[in-house]
């Protein structure tokens, strides 16, 4: 039985690997090319050399861990995402970063972004099941449209001109149906479907 292919987390900070790790696991079903992946963490390039973690598709690694490892990541610098910190770290000029400490919201969306400027992913397209495509009816897609872009069910109510308790039916069901109440998730969604686009978020 092969390996599955891997994303690796390097940070030297146990904290913000446990939280990269969470807001992956978060986007990984709804990407295709990750669904079927292990998200791998590592404090070190040494520890996770130690590992010996074979068919690495994406790297999340600390600015500081990157420079301090140039020979080694070099080579596969467009499959790394360099997390920062707000240091100011001279890097190379194709380099891919995102400052980790904006709140959690902001860090989904710069994923996001990445993702639908096919960065992340290399061009591919985001996986949406068959079954997806329909699971929401028209007026739950744009209650989530305007949830996660924020708004409050009683600025829902009146943007779609139904009453408040039909939006919090319209919630409720979608909720059930994407399976989870979770903001972050339903954002993670509603773009990965084309619901919203994440310039608007």
């Amino acid at each position: 039985m092969s390996a599955k292919p891997k994303i690796v987390v390097i940070h030297p900070n146990s904290l913000c690997c446990m939280a990269m790790r969470t807001i992956l696991m978060d986007i990984a079903p709804f990407v295709g090319m990750f669904r079927d992946v292990e998200i791998a963490t590592y404090n070190s390039v040494q520890q996770m050399e130690e590992d010996s973690p074979t068919m690495i598709i994406h790297y999340f690694v600390a600015a500081q861990v990157l420079m301090d490892n140039m020979p080694y990541f070099a080579p596969q610098l467009r499959r790394c995402i360099i997390l920062t910190e707000g240091e100011a770290i001279a890097l190379p000029a194709e380099a891919r970063t995102v400052d980790i400490r904006r709140p959690e919201p902001e860090l989904l969306k710069a994923f996001l972004m990445m993702h639908s400027n096919a960065h992340l992913t290399h061009g591919m397209e985001p996986h949406i099941e068959q079954e997806d495509e329909e699971l929401l009816s028209q007026r739950e897609k744009d209650v989530l449209a305007l949830i996660v872009k924020g708004y409050i069910n009683k600025e829902i109510a009146d943007m779609l001109n139904i009453s408040t308790p039909t939006v919090i039916f319209h919630r409720r069901n979608l909720s059930e149906k994407i399976g989870s109440k979770s903001i972050g998730r339903q954002t993670i969604y509603a773009v990965m479907n084309g619901i919203v686009d994440p310039r608007e978020l």
